[in-house]
């Protein structure tokens, strides 16, 4: 005689979440102002229910059941933990960071998925894609955090987009307002024919503060994100309360030899795009890290297909080339130089440096603490140019515990 099925095996198919209708509800409800002016597909797979694609054309949305070819991004997670994302349980961002769910293609656009449908009141810490015109450029950001609560602005680094801020959002986001922009050339914002010094991104960035009214507010910046900090703090410095300063690029003191031939090559002249694969994106990504394997594969896909699909566009290109340029350029010393400036800088400062950050030496350390006495500086031990990756618990705590002032 024949022996039923067990009952934990039918209790495990109990358990598989009902995905299409999930979609079919969200579907319904359409998608929110971030995407209204977005056209593209974007396929959702959890294997082993199957996969899901959504059209999206200038604010309508259309759903088909399984995918498509040359999706401009392809969501794939199991099925309890996309079911999660769905109902507004859990954002994709943290599952991202948990490795649950995994991003291939247009990194900018997932992000913007995560959010965009109305399903009730979700967790003020779960990140919303908004767009606001600042200084006539259409700009990307995310938003997390109790409106009400003290504001924080985190800006990225050069060839990067407010995805590399990820791991600060989630955690400020329990009791602060933040902000992660795209920078006007980078990631989903417009790309201006602007020059890209950081007077120019720090002027952008002043009305962005204004545009969502969040001024004064402290900043947290990583590279370049760092270097328009510092711009903001000697420009603007009623808007900002305090700065974290995340390996900030400063001005070359050394090797300036090439600059006269810099100067000849302009950024228009940045037409073809650069003949670099997937593959060696992602080496360039990895020596970035002092431990890349600290980092899962996927992350490094991920950027690495980002940053293909954003120096596909000229003006992005462009726009990359410029911010290059103008690092190099930029005058060291003189009355508008970086590290004869420095000094008149009076907003509250921590600087954080990696040992092993091949791009901007700790070294630097030394002249910024004789630049400015009065700012607080820590070099992290084996850490290389991106410390809220490669050292996110630490990192978050230093920032935490210096823009709410706890240490004094």
């Amino acid at each position: 005689m024949a022996q039923p099925a067990p009952v934990p095996s039918a209790r495990r198919l109990a358990a598989i979440p009902n995905l299409d209708a999930l979609f079919s509800a969200r579907v319904r409800q359409g998608v929110g102002a971030a995407l209204a002016d977005v056209r593209g597909r974007v396929v959702f797979s959890s294997p082993p229910v199957g996969s899901w694609t959504l059209h999206l054309d200038d604010g309508r949305v259309r759903l088909t059941r399984g995918s498509v070819n040359h999706a401009d991004a392809t969501v794939t997670a199991e099925p309890a933990t996309l079911a999660a994302v769905l109902e507004g349980r859990l954002s994709g961002v943290e599952a991202f960071l948990a490795h649950g769910l995994t991003v291939r293609g247009n990194l900018a656009l997932a992000l913007q998925m995560d959010g965009a449908f109305d399903v009730g009141i979700r967790p003020p810490t779960h990140p919303v894609a908004r767009v606001r015109n600042v200084l006539g450029v259409r700009t990307a950001y995310l938003e997390a955090g109790p409106h009400d609560a003290p504001p924080v602005i985190l800006l990225h680094g050069l060839g990067a987009t407010n995805a590399s801020m990820l791991p600060l959002i989630v955690d400020l986001a329990r009791d602060h307002r933040v902000l992660a922009p795209d920078f006007p050339g980078f990631g989903a914002s417009a790309a201006p024919r602007w020059h890209y010094r950081p007077s120019d991104l720090a002027r952008w960035l002043d009305a962005f503060q204004r545009d969502v009214g969040a001024r004064p507010a402290a900043l947290v910046g990583n590279s370049l994100g760092g270097r328009v900090a510092i711009e903001a703090g000697l420009e603007h410095p009623d808007a900002i309360t305090r700065m974290v300063l995340l390996c900030p690029s400063p001005a070359f003191r050394r090797m300036r030899q090439f600059v006269p031939l810099v100067k000849l090559l302009p950024p228009d002249a940045v037409i073809a795009r650069l003949p670099l694969g997937h593959r060696a994106i992602v080496a360039g990504t990895r020596s970035m890290f002092a431990k890349p394997d600290r980092l899962p594969r996927q992350w490094y896909d991920a950027a690495a297909d980002e940053h293909q699909r954003v120096m596909r566009d000229y003006r992005h290109r462009r726009a990359f080339f410029a911010s290059l340029r103008q690092i190099y350029l930029e005058e060291a010393f003189g009355e508008q130089g970086f590290w004869d400036r420095l000094p008149t800088m009076t907003v509250p400062a921590l600087f954080v440096w990696g040992d092993r950050d091949r791009l901007v030496p700790a070294s630097f350390e030394r002249h910024v603490v004789e630049a400015v006495p009065g700012a607080q500086s820590v070099v992290l031990h084996d850490c290389g140019h991106v410390p809220q990756f490669e050292h996110p618990e630490r990192t978050a705590e230093l920032t935490r515990d210096f823009i709410d002032a706890r240490h004094d």
